[in-house]
């Protein structure tokens, strides 16, 4: 680790040598400046703090409170100035530069937006005009306003995107009905590793540590590589401090439902060149509850004490810290993170074994945590860097991960487990399973501008991860894995409305699996006799994978009307588990065995959007279909494991051509000035074309669902600012395509409220919001939630309670 960072600082020192040589080269052709204006064309009034941007570069600045802006150093060469501003159309001009410029920039009163949650700033309108699969750009004000147990439950409210839930504060994104390893998640450039494979390990990330979330849907294979087959979740911290300022947040969290407490404080300051800043997050929470005071767990009914789930507390402690260097034609930025956090697995349910557990010990408080539990640390290093010269782009990600997850559980025996553990093999016979993951991921992608129409984009990652195990139990093997990937990307704007992008992509990977014995003797019958032995649960296993994807897409924008369009092909490579499992899941109460001869999945994909806005009106169709030739899931059988647990329902990983279609539809209509309507719907059909379930759908496919919201917003009120009251009447079908042993879901109804606003001090203003989750109480279940299995209702009634507190000084 040492070694890492000694070189990470080295490179990054011979970089600002090379650009301060650089700077001394060019000195006196980019010594040119823009100044100039921003003002609403129709009152001629100044239009304050807009966003003003050369395209495609990294210079940028805000105007200041009367409308003004300049930008400096730059070169002689053509620009395409684009400025931005809520409430306002984009503005854009190409400028072809050879003197100090000044200029006026009018801008036009923008129509309706479609969606809340969209930010509105120029990279984003940018991001949504170029890309060709459908997209949502969220903010950091979007995830307090909607807060939910993790940054994944926070997300759900966005059209396609749902999540796979395990207690209150277990979450993985899942779009369209795709999940786990289908679903690339990005932190700060790098795709974050932990354990997908399992619904019980969340996602480590930090949901205050976010400046904001692009979600993409739809298939990402292209630039994200072999998982991003469902879509992508790319979670950014790249929002810099200004110059010369030292600042900060204090955040203050309450929640009713599981007596949620906690903070997050922020600090950030930066010179002319440098910057670092730094974030510390705790947050305690205590059994979560729910609307019923009973659940059934197969045959057994458990009762709940004051209707908790018991054991599902937990803590979580996060620390953030980045530093770095910026100039107009080159950054590069450090980022470190730890992530820690302990939560209990809910007593009753782990194992499958409700009448062994002691309630009275387990009842004594709702905030303490016994076995079964978790223990996960997640510690990550990323460095991003970015190089501009004339027409030439060059980025750089390179980042080290390592997740260390623990199991904890009293030791009981299963199968031929010895009763009492004597120690010999040495290790804690406490310790269930533990997973000890080391990633190495780098990133390079250069681009060309061959004029302000036509780009190129060429771009090589690869990874690197070496998995441990340990503990008394099994389920998946060590192992090794690389992944190596290249792909070229051309763009071509035939005028300022149209867009055409294709690509292409080559991806190699390598999986080394180690085999496993059992650490305990089970009997084997060999004829007529018997012996004892070591029984073998995974063989070594050495596989390797490529394939080609491609993808191509075009959009077309006018002031009313988009539309975008994409056809590809993607791939994905099976995980170890997928090649490897073979044992007791017991969070999803199955015991899994995985097949060595898995074929890569590929997938056929078309996406398209509609989208129509007026100045009080906007509605957007995002339909799509796709095409798996050998799908992998998990295959449920009549059989039953006896030899190692407790009786589990046997599942192995299969594969079958399955089709998929469905689609989103989002719109918003302003009723009057202040108030509106809008609504957000998904729909997710599947089946499987061939195997055993051949006319079946897939597991956990989420049901069709819609959000009716009504929004009544104000940009003051005697001592708020942007003030806002927000109510969601979200109506799910029920979910009548299973596949056995998953039972049908009821359709259900829930009531969301949300208020909030800023409020105005004397020498600041702070944020609150204040939600109310579930309102009546509602007892429903979720169908892509593992504890339907066992029949748990969603949480009950929650209020989330968010204070921001902001801080700002000049230095």
């Amino acid at each position: 680790m040492k070694k890492y960072l000694l070189v990470s600082w080295c490179l990054f020192r011979v970089c600002c040598y090379a650009h301060a040589t650089q700077g001394r080269q060019f000195s006196d052709s980019c010594a040119y400046e823009i100044r100039g204006s921003i003002l609403d064309a129709e009152t001629q009034q100044p239009i304050p703090f807009a966003t003003v941007m050369i395209k495609n570069t990294r210079k940028g600045v805000e105007a200041n409170k009367q409308g003004k802006f300049l930008l400096e150093n730059l070169c002689k060469k053509e620009y395409t100035l684009v400025c931005s501003s809520v409430g306002y159309e984009n503005y854009r001009k190409r400028i072809s530069l050879s003197e100090d410029t000044e200029m006026n920039v009018r801008m036009t009163p923008k129509m309706v937006s479609l969606s809340e949650v969209v930010v509105s700033a120029n990279y984003e309108e940018q991001r949504k005009q170029e890309e060709a699969l459908s997209l949502e750009i969220v903010n950091s004000d979007y995830l307090k306003q909607h807060q939910g147990g993790s940054l994944m439950n926070s997300l759900d409210r966005l059209a396609g995107v749902t999540t796979m839930d395990i207690g209150s504060g277990q979450s993985k994104p899942v779009i369209r009905g795709l999940g786990f390893n289908r679903v690339v998640v990005v932190e700060n450039g790098i795709k974050h590793e932990g354990q997908q494979w399992g619904v019980d390990h969340g996602l480590e990330i930090d949901q205050y540590a976010v400046d904001n979330v692009e979600v993409i849907r739809g298939p990402s294979s292209l630039r994200y590589g072999s998982d991003a087959i469902g879509g992508v979740i790319n979670v950014k911290q790249d929002q810099l401090p200004e110059q010369n300022t030292l600042s900060g947040t204090v955040d203050l969290t309450g929640k009713t439902n599981n007596n949620l407490l906690g903070t997050s404080i922020s600090l950030a300051g930066r010179g002319d060149v440098f910057f670092a800043t730094f974030r510390a997050t705790l947050l305690d929470y205590g059994d979560y509850k729910v609307p019923t005071d009973s659940v059934d767990i197969y045959n057994f009914r458990a009762p709940l004490y004051k209707n908790h789930l018991r054991n599902t507390a937990g803590h979580e402690h996060d620390l953030h810290f980045s530093f770095g260097y910026t100039k107009p034609t080159f950054q590069s930025r450090f980022y470190v993170s730890n992530i820690q956090s302990k939560s209990g697995f809910f007593a009753n349910a782990h194992g499958l074994e409700p009448r062994n557990v002691d309630e009275e010990f387990h009842d004594q408080s709702n905030r303490d945590i016994h076995y079964p539990y978790q223990q996960v640390n997640h510690f990550k290093v990323i460095n991003k860097s970015q190089w501009e010269w004339k027409k030439y782009e060059l980025k750089s990600e390179v980042g080290f991960q390592r997740n260390f997850r623990q199991e904890w559980s009293q030791y009981v025996s299963h199968g031929f487990m010895p009763a009492v553990y004597q120690g010999e093999e040495g290790f804690n016979p406490e310790l269930e399973r533990q997973f000890d993951k080391y990633v190495y991921s780098a990133n390079v992608e250069g681009a060309y501008f061959h004029s302000d129409r036509t780009s190129v984009t060429v771009g090589v990652n690869g990874s690197y991860q070496d998995n441990r195990i340990g503990g008394r139990g099994f389920i998946i093997p060590a192992f090794r894995q690389l992944n190596v990937g290249s792909f070229v990307l051309a763009r071509h704007r035939f005028t300022e409305k149209s867009t055409l992008q294709a690509g292409i992509r080559y991806d190699y990977g390598n999986t080394q699996i180690d085999s496993y014995q059992d650490w305990f003797t089970s009997p084997a019958i060999f004829g007529t006799d018997t012996t004892d032995q070591y029984l073998q649960r995974a063989s070594d296993l050495n596989r390797n994978f490529s394939n080609v994807s491609w993808s191509i897409g075009y959009n077309y924008h006018t002031p009313h009307w988009s539309f975008k369009t994409n056809l590809g092909k993607s791939f994905r490579m099976p995980i170890a588990k997928e090649l490897g499992a073979n044992g007791v899941n017991y969070h999803r109460f199955s015991f899994e065995v995985g097949d060595p001869d898995l074929s890569p999945e590929v997938a056929y994909q078309v996406d398209a959007g509609l989208e129509y806005r007026s100045e009080r009106f906007a509605l957007g169709l995002t339909p799509f279909a796709n095409y798996f030739s050998n799908y992998i899931y998990l295959n449920p059988t009549a059989e039953h494991d006896r030899l190692y647990g407790s009786g589990n329902q046997v599942f192995y990983y299969s594969q079958a051509r399955v089709f998929r279609s469905g689609g989103e539809i989002h719109g918003h209509y302003q009723i009057i000035s202040p108030l509106s309507i809008g609504l957000v719907g998904e729909y997710v059909y599947q089946i499987q074309l061939s195997g055993e379930k051949k006319g079946f759908t897939l597991p956990f496919s989420p049901p069709a669902s819609v959000i009716f919201n009504l929004r009544y917003e104000r940009d003051e009120w005697k001592l708020l600012k942007n003030p806002y009251v927000s109510v969601d009447y979200k109506v799910a079908a029920s979910q009548t395509r299973i596949v056995p042993p998953e039972e049908v879901t009821d359709g259900y109804q829930a009531v969301n409220l949300g208020m909030g606003g800023e409020v105005k001090l004397p020498e600041r203003s702070l944020s609150i919001s204040l939600q109310v989750q579930n309102l009546f109480n509602t007892q429903y279940f979720n169908h892509t939630s593992f504890y339907r299995l066992i029949n748990v209702p969603e949480p009950g009634r929650n209020f989330i309670l968010n204070i921001s507190i902001p801080f700002s000084r000049r230095i």
